[in-house]
């Protein structure tokens, strides 16, 4: 089998609350996403997506994706998609670094190796646990009140995990964690992720305010050693997400003991295959993860599912379901979620078929 053709679109995916905020007043009103089709001379054709959090997030862009994509598809023509170690390499000595460029490449081949089998690719990825996983909502940045008083209308959808999105005014964090905090119930858990926004100093007030409320700390400064001296000054179980980027760098911090759960983005590791490396390296070590992506549509989503639902239940600690956060539906028969879970499908490869009437014409056409 030899890929054939290298097509992207283009697609805008706008939000049911109208915006998202997070850290330091970042806030995204309509997330651009780039999805990926590998066309084969068998006429299988394999699907991946990615879309960053907006470009302040990660070191990520919606153009730089779509950039990276027709510098790479040249490279691609002739290749076994079904080869996938093989493909990352060749990627990856055509463009140094761009990992979120790579993901969804990296995600059409396990989706086409899925079609070849005629398996699901979380099976591919290491077999399917139990019938579902859990799932988190994420509560963005308001005022303390307000945050608390979204709650109530994401547990009655059936959520029982909660990422609160603090990372602004200290004191006003303080506030926010207390008030959502109050709003638990028996068998909820509650993240406050500052995704970076934090000084040390800043982050050492909170953690301080905290002490005593059932609270996980997520990547409270922008540093690696920031965060690990934050992590060994609280007694709160400690998150981190944005400066785990890599398999080394998920090494260092288990030598560290820098975490008890991290945050595992497919397309900030290159795509599925990375992630399966380091997924699995947190398995052996005994260390719960939160399995995702930036950000996404029906596609982010299928490749969440099927990453997630091939982890060990124990060490599967939250996952998300992009696709509910807004009304655009670019798939048939993609993993939805039923009340505070989701389960991957059970077809070969992702297990969802694209609108072409929502893709529109492809940006990017390489042959």
């Amino acid at each position: 089998m030899k890929i054939t053709g290298v097509k992207a679109y283009q697609v805008d995916l706008p939000l049911h609350e109208k915006s998202y905020k997070w850290s330091g007043g970042k806030s995204v009103e309509v997330f651009d996403s780039t999805v990926v089709a590998l066309e084969t001379d068998e006429g299988l054709i394999g699907y991946g997506e990615s879309c960053p959090l907006g470009p302040a997030y990660l070191p990520s862009y919606a153009l730089g994706v779509r950039a990276g994509i027709e510098e790479l598809a040249p490279t691609l023509i002739g290749l076994d998609p079904t080869n996938i170690l093989h493909v990352n390499r060749v990627i990856d000595h055509a463009l140094r670094g761009h990992p979120y460029v790579k993901s969804p490449i990296d995600v059409a081949c396990w989706d086409i190796l899925g079609k070849v089998t005629g398996q699901p690719v979380c099976t591919l990825l290491g077999g399917r646990f139990g019938e579902d996983f859990v799932l988190y909502r994420a509560i963005s940045q308001q005022a303390p009140a307000d945050m608390a008083a979204n709650v109530a209308g994401y547990r009655a959808e059936g959520y029982t995990r909660y990422q609160l999105k603090v990372g602004g005014d200290p004191d006003v964090d303080i506030e926010r964690i207390h008030a959502v905090a109050a709003e638990m119930q028996p068998g909820e858990k509650l993240v406050a992720d500052a995704n970076t926004g934090w000084l040390r100093h800043e982050a050492m007030r909170v953690v301080d305010a905290c002490k005593d409320v059932d609270v996980y700390i997520e990547q409270p400064c922008l540093t690696y050693d920031e965060c690990l001296s934050v992590r060994r000054h609280t007694n709160r179980p400690f998150v981190m997400d944005e400066c785990v980027d890599d398999v080394q760098m998920l090494c260092k911090g288990l030598a560290d003991m820098a975490f008890d759960v991290v945050n595992l983005k497919i397309s900030k590791l290159g795509g599925l295959t990375k992630a399966k490396q380091a997924r699995d390296l947190c398995v052996s070590h005994g260390i719960a993860m939160t399995l995702e992506d930036t950000w996404g549509g029906d596609f982010v989503t299928a490749a969440i599912a099927h990453f997630a639902h091939s982890c060990p239940r124990e060490l599967q600690f939250t996952s998300t379901d992009f696709n509910s956060y807004g009304p655009v539906v670019m798939a048939d028969d993609a993993p939805q979620r039923q009340g505070g879970r989701m389960a991957a499908p059970a077809t070969p490869g992702l297990g969802c078929t694209p609108k072409m009437d929502v893709l529109g014409d492809p940006v990017i056409n390489t042959k």
